[in-house]
């Protein structure tokens, strides 16, 4: 978890949801890997969110490269893993495709997708921003339809690091991705 005292939680109030997704229609979502919703990864209440969890993020291999909102239309990412942390505001996102499941977001909380996992802004309360980082060297992509058998292949081929991008030794990504792959 991340060490900086401002920003930190007691591990006891961070809770993980993990969860798994089947293809629906052209959203290919990811048959081994689990989405993660980390509730509280962060203190909603700390200062500089944005930047804390841009911190976090590189010191587990996760490197941030953007800050916005998440775009208000299906996509997915086939060339990259993806893990969001929210600075302000609450939303909920369609998770899944059209037709998905809805989560609840706000400030604090990083949801993590592997590639292929459709999602879509479906409502934002307040000035709703995140801030996205990937696995280095991996570059994301915007899809909006089916992949080719061969493009589904190399998605599901990616690799990823062996660090959580919250908790980096331990964590989700180490209990859940690791032993999937």
């Amino acid at each position: 978890m991340f060490n900086d005292a401002k920003h930190a939680l007691d591990a006891s109030a961070q809770r993980y949801e993990v969860f798994k997704l089947e293809p629906h229609h052209w959203v290919p979502n990811n048959r081994k890997l689990p989405v993660v919703i980390y509730r509280h990864a962060l203190r909603p209440d700390s200062g500089d969110l944005a930047s804390a969890f841009e911190i976090l993020f590189e010191r587990s291999d996760w490197p941030a490269q953007w800050r916005d909102s998440i775009f208000d239309y299906h996509h997915f990412h086939a060339t990259a893993h993806e893990v969001l942390g929210v600075v302000s505001g609450s939303a909920e996102v369609i998770v899944g495709g059209p037709g998905g499941r809805v989560v609840k977001i706000a400030a604090g909380d990083a949801l993590l997708l592997p590639a292929g996992t459709g999602h879509c802004l479906q409502s934002f309360e307040r000035h709703f921003q995140v801030v996205a980082g990937y696995p280095a060297g991996q570059q994301w992509d915007i899809r909006r339809e089916a992949l080719r058998p061969d493009e589904l292949a190399a998605m599901e081929a990616l690799p990823f690091p062996p660090r959580d991008p919250i908790d980096g030794e331990q964590g989700p990504v180490v209990e859940h991705w690791l032993h999937a792959a």
